[in-house]
């Protein structure tokens, strides 16, 4: 079996993901312990753009294992 292409569609669905929590702040996620650690130190803002940040890292991470 080909892991690559598994492993690169499990990253682009997890960069969707990232990207679904970034922008929609659904309220049982965005309150979760980790997140709000991330929101006492990098403010709302910061997190939204380190989220963004981590989705487009995994999106290129997937977009390349498939190549």
């Amino acid at each position: 079996m080909n892991w690559r292409p598994l492993l690169g569609l499990l990253s682009l669905i997890y960069a969707i993901f990232v990207f679904y929590v970034a922008f929609k702040k659904p309220t049982k996620i965005w309150n979760m312990g980790k997140i709000q650690a991330f929101v006492k130190v990098l403010g709302e803002k910061g997190t939204v753009i380190f989220f963004i940040i981590w989705a487009i890292g995994f999106a290129i991470l997937g977009i390349w294992l498939f190549t």
